[in-house]
């Protein structure tokens, strides 16, 4: 069933495009203090390794600061069960940080850039970890 699934539209072109990715900054809103419902079915069509030997980092919005809470108990185990290396910093973007739908907070969008720079060293890290590791092997 879930192949048949995962063969077609939408989500084949979604699952195909994570899994050829060497690294994802996962954009998401916060809904009743949680992930919502899409993010959470992406989550489960996916293999639990998804994530092996990939960068993930987070910007995530909400109506309040109160949310922050729902990264670090709810998306970072999950992307750590699902064997990612995560970026430890996150941008956390308020309500307040948007005026017609564009970020005014010049704080967040310095935040934003150092998240792309932090992802990219981190994917770059580890990808010289494994190929050092794979040139013990010899073959």
């Amino acid at each position: 069933m879930v192949e048949t699934i995962l063969s077609e539209g939408d989500t084949k072109y979604v699952t195909e495009t994570i899994m050829a990715a060497d690294a994802l900054i996962i954009g998401t809103p916060t809904f009743q203090a949680s992930i919502p419902a899409t993010l959470k079915n992406i989550f489960d069509l996916l293999p639990v390794n998804a994530f092996k030997d990939k960068t993930v980092s987070t910007v995530v919005t909400a109506g309040t600061s109160k949310h922050y809470l729902m990264v670090e108990q709810q998306l970072k185990p999950i992307l750590a069960y699902m064997k990612a290396h995560i970026v430890p910093t996150y941008v956390f973007i308020e309500e307040k940080d948007f005026l017609r739908k564009e970020i005014i907070n010049d704080d967040v969008l310095f935040r934003l850039q150092r998240l792309v720079e932090d992802t990219v060293m981190v994917a770059d890290a580890f990808a010289e970890i494994r190929a050092k590791k794979d040139a013990e092997y010899g073959f």
